[in-house]
């Protein structure tokens, strides 16, 4: 068997030892980095976090090889999705695979497209991929101070550390968000669901996101929908309040929360917005953000 390692930030060969302890793994060839094709590999495996999953998922899928992922980031959320919370859950799904018990499965992924601007502005060329969580508004702009804290303290808080300060400064947009019709009302194209001004509106794939806030507690990565999350205008004390609710998704019950499922959505804005998907910046608004079914073969445990 042929495996390829990729490495994050902050990893390196030395992340891989155990891996190479395993009795079934005596006989793998090795190879460190991404494979060129699918023929020079039977299996990827990533070690780091979302933002490091995000930047290789185009690649992954088109190679269409197995993919183990080593939480080793400052963010896990995708690996935490599919039960691999620590580096033994990966080495245990590692285990299993080697002992070919067939411990593979197909995830769906989010695709995130820019739109032409209302100014008539072109839009970059593709899409983009993501594994958890593209948002507009607030988490747009807790990404981006999160980002240029140290890569130490974005692994212990960073995000948590950013959302205070923002959410005193950060003022509600005015975001039209529009669901594609389906069913008897095909034929309409697009439907206004939410037309207000707005703190965040999320778009998910996998239940939480910024190191474990659940922002989308139902969503699942097998069901071909997006799970969609709106926060409306709120009072920033208020809001405030509210945050902790995130970590067990019962912010779902307050009252300027809207929740609901879509396979196609588009974002408009007054004016262009930063979108950041698995904590990285994509793109700015009008997006188009849909799901691409079984996209990505993964191991679990």
């Amino acid at each position: 068997m042929r495996a390829a390692a990729i490495f994050g930030l902050g990893c390196s060969p030395k992340n891989l030892k155990p891996f190479q302890k395993n009795q079934f793994a005596e006989h793998i060839e090795w190879h460190i980095g991404m494979p060129g094709s699918g023929d020079q590999a039977d299996v990827v495996l990533l070690f780091g976090g979302d933002g490091t999953i995000h930047w290789h998922l185009g690649q992954l899928v088109r190679l269409g090889l197995p993919v183990l992922v080593v939480p080793a980031g400052s963010g896990n959320d995708f690996a935490r999705a599919l039960g691999l919370r620590r580096v033994r859950d990966s080495l245990a799904a590692w285990r299993k695979f080697c002992d070919g018990a067939g411990n593979v499965r197909v995830v769906d992924l989010g695709v995130i497209s820019a739109l032409e601007s209302a100014g008539g502005a072109p839009a970059p060329q593709g899409a983009r991929y993501f594994c958890c969580v593209a948002g507009v508004g607030l988490d747009g702009e807790v990404s981006r101070r999160a980002n240029q804290l140290p890569r130490w303290l974005r692994g212990h808080g960073g995000y948590l550390l950013s959302v205070v300060p923002t959410i005193f400064r950060f003022a509600a947009l005015p975001m039209k968000i529009l669901t594609a019709a389906e069913g008897d009302d095909a034929k309409a194209g697009w439907i206004n669901r939410s037309d207000r001004p707005t703190i965040l509106a999320a778009f998910a794939n996998t239940p939480s996101f910024g190191g474990g806030m659940k922002i989308a507690p139902q969503a699942k990565m097998d069901d071909g929908m997006l799970d969609v999350c709106i926060v409306g205008g709120v009072d920033p004390f208020k809001l405030f309040c509210m945050f902790p609710t995130i970590y067990s998704g019962r912010h779902l019950k307050i009252k300027e929360v809207e929740y609901f499922q879509s396979g196609r959505v588009r974002v408009e804005t007054e004016h262009p917005v930063d979108v950041y998907a698995d904590g990285e910046h994509v793109c700015r608004t009008p997006i188009e953000v849909g799901v691409e079914r079984a996209a990505l073969r993964v191991l679990f445990p």
